[in-house]
């Protein structure tokens, strides 16, 4: 008797390939390439999103390490000493011997003075007194240039001579109110002329001194009735010791009346300049991270209708084996691919604006490696949350019904 045939083998249950990575980058970017124009237009608002981001944090980022630059040039240890008003409402001068009396302090390293001079100035005898274009006039010591880290543009500093002369060195400022661009012209003060020798260059840890016509101690004496004391004293002093420098400057210029000396320290205020740009980065990263969203919803909204005019093309692949995860996945990968294309374009335009930027101001341009990164890193997540629901709504599309579909 014949044995009987052994039971067939039960059917394997079949498996969905799976893409690789490489397959997964060319299904996605086959709908970038069809609609290339809607691609450009798409990733536009991510481009100017990122590009806004990346400009802002590089120029605020430039901007601090020029200011920083400078205060390291400058020094961050000069105090000004400045005399106010009494109860009487009269000006306060301080004593003849200040300035000594502040190099005896024991961190004290270099002191020097101003002093306020009546006179009027003017740029010849034929333009009427009361036209002094703003500028004034005070006494300086011959060492005022290296306390203040300032330079003469023009001409030549006082020295021990010229101090002692009717001439003048004028703030870059002055100068130009009253039009002159070289040595060797002559100014009104009061009424005698004295010849210009020198034109500053903008000094930026006291910037009042560029508006005035500065004469020697001994010639604002001699000439123009000044008593020889000071209003103003600069000092430097050791970096460590700055605050304790300040604590007894007041008493120490003007003793027994401290409450009418006002002391305060030049570089703080490019150290609030600095923070005030700090906050203006915070105003314009606010703007940047609104053009992003927007551009984020401009990819949602491609995404939407790529699924609506691609249902047939969904409906064939999903007949001939592709699984829902595979259909989500294409999707999900364009819209990654739209929204990168974007943040790699704004990248390139923020980092270009910023060194053209600061090209212009004379600055070091520094991009911030962290700001590209972050920006590359937020077209992602933009485009993850932007084809999300594309994909998902992609993956549930019936086959058949797609295939129905106009």
């Amino acid at each position: 008797m014949t044995a009987a045939p052994p039971p067939p083998a039960p059917a394997e249950r079949l498996r969905p390939a799976r893409l690789r990575a490489g397959d997964v980058v060319r299904v996605g970017a086959v709908g970038l390439r069809a609609r290339r124009a809607r691609v450009v237009l798409s990733s536009l608002g991510v481009a100017i999103g990122i590009a806004t981001l990346v400009a802002v944090v590089g120029l605020s980022t430039s901007s601090r390490a020029d200011l920083m630059a400078r205060l390291d040039r400058l020094g961050t240890n000069l105090l000004t000493a400045e005399a106010g008003k009494d109860g009487l409402g009269h000006e306060v001068r301080f004593p003849r011997n200040t300035v000594a009396m502040v190099e005896r302090l024991a961190p004290v390293r270099h002191a020097t003075a101003t002093a306020d001079v009546d006179a009027r100035i003017r740029r010849s005898d034929v333009v009427p007194e009361e036209r002094t274009a703003g500028v004034t006039a005070q006494a300086v010591r011959t060492d005022l240039l290296r306390a203040l880290n300032a330079r003469v543009g023009e001409g030549r500093w006082f020295d021990a001579a010229s101090e002692r002369l009717p001439v003048t060195v004028l703030g870059a400022l002055a100068a130009e109110r009253l039009g002159i661009t070289a040595p060797g012209a002559k100014i009104m003060m009061n009424d005698r002329y004295v010849v210009v020798i020198g034109i500053l260059a903008p000094i930026e840890l006291a910037p009042n001194l560029d508006r005035v016509a500065l004469v020697g101690f001994p010639a604002a004496e001699r000439y123009f009735g000044a008593d020889g004391r000071p209003t103003t004293v600069f000092e430097r002093s050791t970096d460590a010791s700055v605050e304790e420098v300040r604590a007894v400057l007041a008493r120490t210029v003007n003793p027994g009346n401290e409450g009418t000396v006002k002391v305060s320290r030049p570089s703080d205020a490019l150290a609030a300049k600095a923070a005030t740009d700090k906050g203006l980065t915070t105003l314009m990263l606010g703007l940047g991270a609104i053009a992003l969203l927007v551009g984020g919803v401009g990819i949602a909204n491609t995404m939407v209708v790529s699924v609506l005019e691609r249902r047939q093309e969904i409906g064939l692949r999903r007949a001939i084996g592709a699984t829902r995860n595979a259909v989500r996945l294409q999707f999900l990968t364009e819209s990654l691919l739209l929204s990168a294309l974007g943040g790699v374009a704004g990248a390139v335009l923020g980092a270009l604006a910023t060194h053209a930027f600061a090209a212009v101001q004379g600055w070091t341009a520094v991009v911030p490696v962290r700001s590209l990164a972050g920006g590359l890193a937020a077209t992602l997540v933009i485009g993850m949350a932007a084809g999300l629901y594309p994909a998902q709504r992609a993956a549930r599309l019936p086959p058949t019904v797609a295939l129905q579909s106009p």
